[in-house]
């Protein structure tokens, strides 16, 4: 007995091989071995060790959102590049991270993992919050941006209204209608029990988060509010911790500059498409860009086209802009509009906004690299001067963009093919023209 008890204190710390020695008796070497030779019994990990610090949780409420922090603590969402014997976390100084995601810990999908802005541009903000409204070093943000009068003015308010959100930088709040607003509110995901068109059912808690995200980056908004399973071009949102959220994994369009011709023809069709869709829907939302670079598209793993980053759309409603703000009104500046940008900054005035503009980026800064050098004569020719005459802004070919997409459609659609490359349309594509 006195051997036995000797045996299992010595053994306690693994709970492994004290269930291995009650069964097995009290011999080391055969509990070990047994224990090696078991892969049905899960092995004591290491885990992540999350900071507050990381997640940004020691910032909220000048944060996203909680709504997905069980996951990373549970480790159901782990980060794809550090999965070492370790399991360190990565480096906080980056802008994304590639990750895994899981609902029942054995099926696993990639998700991308993003801050609102720059660790660098996040430090500078939170400073500038102290420096600016409490006149120190460091503060808490929470209770220095509480004393600010727009907070106190959403705190007050029962419904989101366009001067509540004058001043702030986010193309999405450039032409402000109530439409739009309401369905921020209706559709705002970081809490449990959205669908009014009112803020009662948001703390203030919740108020300042939302503001917090509005004055950042609106591209989490975006996400929620148009989202991908009513067939709006934007990847699935998953949720927030702090200052990171989560969302469906894409590749950058960069990635795909060298690919083969007929891909690079399929993808500048979709990305004809999503424009054509960003401009005609049946919600009468004109969707336009004030930038667009290599990253802003992105390609899931089945081909398909989305927009990656949404942080640099405005929205215009077509059904009420008569009561948009004019751009007069836009002049209100505060902390919350100098957050990440220069306060000094000018935006697009929302009359200026023609039909072809994002067209016109997209032909500047984008499909000279999909699309030239990849095809014979005289397609390539065809397709370089469509584009010459595009980046000019179509003035000299007469008609909008929906007639300049619908002539570069025409050039590329006999290009494209239908084989398992294009899982999203394939095998469709082989009975019907339409895919």
């Amino acid at each position: 007995m006195g051997r036995w008890i000797c045996c299992l204190c010595s053994r306690a710390a693994d709970p492994l091989m004290l269930l291995l020695v009650l069964a097995l008796g009290c011999n080391p070497s055969t509990a070990a071995a047994a224990a090696a030779a078991s892969p049905s019994v899960p092995h004591v990990k290491p885990s992540y060790s999350f900071g507050r610090t990381f997640l940004g949780l020691d910032k909220c409420n000048a944060c996203i959102g909680t709504s997905i922090c069980k996951k990373f603590f549970k480790e159901e969402i782990r980060f794809d590049t550090w999965l070492s014997s370790h399991l360190k976390l990565p480096p906080s100084s980056l802008l994304s991270y590639s990750g895994n995601y899981t609902d029942d810990a054995k099926s696993w999908r990639l998700v991308d993992i993003t801050r609102l802005t720059s660790k660098y541009q996040h430090d500078r903000a939170d400073k500038r919050i102290c420096t600016s409204l409490l006149r120190t070093r460091s503060c808490s943000l929470e209770r220095a941006l509480r004393r600010t009068q727009r907070f106190q003015k959403w705190l007050r308010a029962k419904r989101l209204t366009p001067d509540l959100v004058q001043g702030l930088p986010s193309p999405l709040l450039r032409c402000p209608s109530q439409r739009l607003l309401d369905r921020i509110v209706r559709r705002y995901a970081e809490v449990p029990d959205a669908g009014s068109i009112y803020m009662d059912h948001l703390t203030d808690r919740d108020k300042l988060r939302l503001l917090y995200t509005l004055a950042v980056n609106s591209h989490p908004i975006l996400l929620q509010i148009f989202p991908d399973v009513e067939g709006w071009p934007f990847p699935r949102y998953l949720g927030s911790c702090g200052r990171l959220l989560v969302s469906a994994s894409t590749r950058p369009l960069r990635d795909f500059f060298g690919a083969a011709p007929e891909v690079a023809a399929d993808l500048a069709l979709q990305l004809l498409a999503v424009l054509r869709s960003m401009a005609t829907n049946d919600l009468n939302y004109f969707f336009y860009f004030t930038h667009v670079d290599a990253g802003t598209f992105g390609v899931f793993s089945n081909g398909h086209l989305f927009i990656r980053d949404a942080s640099t759309l405005g929205v215009i409603d077509k059904e009420e802009a008569g009561s948009q703000l004019i751009d007069g009104q836009q002049e209100y500046k505060d902390i919350f509009s100098c957050l990440t940008v220069d306060c000094q900054s000018a935006l697009v005035p929302c009359d200026s906004i023609r039909d072809q503009h994002s067209l016109v980026m997209v032909c500047q800064d984008l499909l000279p690299k999909l699309l030239s050098g990849k095809f014979l004569s005289p397609v390539q020719e065809s397709i370089d001067a469509f584009l010459e005459r595009c980046a000019r802004g179509l003035a000299d070919g007469g008609g909008g963009a929906s007639e300049a997409m619908a002539e570069l459609a025409g050039i590329l659609k006999p290009l494209r093919s239908c084989d398992s490359r294009f899982a999203y349309r394939y095998p469709d594509c082989r009975y019907s023209d339409k895919y």
